[in-house]
């Protein structure tokens, strides 16, 4: 890590155009001495400190620059390190249990952090959230493991640590890896009035409603253009076992309707797969969400954490303005960075 970290952020603010915010320069000033206590001291580098707080969770609503300061820190940091999407990381933990299911449980998640840290001293997750209940009984166990190898963890997330997995099923089960968390972690909030990622450049240029014969116009203008000269594909993904059909397929520019992402049973795993193979995507007819159609909201959710996570850029189409969705009771405040995303890929410069 350079010294002066503050001072480099302050000239990376400007260099972007970005307003320097006293709140976020609290965030750096944090982040410098996590840094300092876990990566450059004596005692950090020769003894485990059972009172070193080996994580740092930042946690503020949608928009506020959690990502872009956590993204600067990572990469200014010359550590071995890892940023994955929570999802990604536990799909991975998953099929290394399946390859090594003659081990017991503790075993397994033994081999598995040891295997992680000879490839990384930091993992990095963005957007934090735990939705299944199979990862959430698991975490505790993992997690105390991880810390206890001397592995470092910077999170953020839109909620703080004691509202994690909040209302889901067998929750006191999940409670050990709460404590852990709050043990072993730097927590911070970061509060900012205005979502940078609605600022007035953005233009929503790719963001078409409602749905309507204009719309259709539109979107069908702008997705010839995008393919121009590129051979059309039915391309299918063979995810474990499964396949998925992708009837739109233009050499990484990829079509769908939601209820081809959404309607079905999909996950995580599968939306990694897709987000693989794509360069953009288009997707059609989003709904409004409320509590009837909740799982397919949840599914809409993950497939744009990953999306998001892999940096591929969207054109959309819905019945409403972006700030007019409606959502599911349980699904609020997720649904909220789901939104704050759509504004951000919707306007993402892309070159194909």
């Amino acid at each position: 890590m350079p010294k002066d970290f503050e001072e480099k952020f302050k000239v990376f603010c400007k260099n972007k155009n970005l307003e320097i915010n006293l709140n976020q320069i609290i965030v750096v000033r944090k982040l410098e001495n996590f840094y300092k206590k876990n990566f450059k001291s004596f005692f950090s580098n020769f003894f485990q400190n059972k009172n070193l707080k080996k994580g740092f969770y930042l946690y503020g609503d949608v928009g506020v620059g959690k990502t872009m300061i956590l993204d600067f820190f990572f990469d200014l940091v010359g550590e071995k390190k890892k940023r994955l999407h929570f999802n990604e990381f536990m799909l991975n933990f998953h099929n290394f249990v399946h390859e090594k299911k003659d081990n017991n449980e503790e075993n397994i998640i033994n081999l598995f952090v040891k295997d992680f840290k000879s490839k990384a001293s930091l993992i990095y997750f963005d957007e934090f959230q735990v939705t299944n209940i199979v990862d959430a009984m698991i975490l505790g166990k993992l997690f105390e493991k991880i810390f206890n190898e001397n592995i470092k963890i910077i999170i953020t997330s839109n909620i703080k640590i004691s509202e994690l997995y909040k209302d889901g099923l067998q929750r006191d089960q999940f409670k050990p890896f709460i404590k852990i968390m709050e043990d072993q972690s730097v927590e911070h909030s970061l509060a900012i009035e205005d979502d940078y990622r609605k600022n007035k450049e953005n233009k929503k240029q790719r963001y078409f409603f409602p749905l309507n014969q204009e719309t259709n116009f539109k979107i069908n203008k702008f997705f010839r253009t995008i393919t121009k000269n590129k051979k059309l594909l039915s391309k299918i993904l063979n995810i474990k076992g499964r396949e998925f059909l992708i009837n739109n397929f233009y050499e990484g520019v990829l079509r769908f309707e939601f209820h081809e992402l959404c309607d079905k049973n999909l996950g995580a795993e599968d939306y990694l797969e897709i987000a693989k193979n794509s360069k953009f995507i288009v997707i059609e007819k989003i709904p409004q969400f409320n509590d009837i159609n909740s799982n397919q909201q949840q599914r809409f959710i993950t497939l744009l954490d990953v999306i998001y996570d892999k940096d591929i850029p969207l054109a959309v189409t819905a019945n409403q303005d972006l700030s007019e969705f409606t959502s599911s009771k349980m699904l609020e405040k997720s649904f909220k960075r789901t939104i704050s995303r759509l504004y951000e890929l919707t306007s993402k410069e892309y070159n194909l």
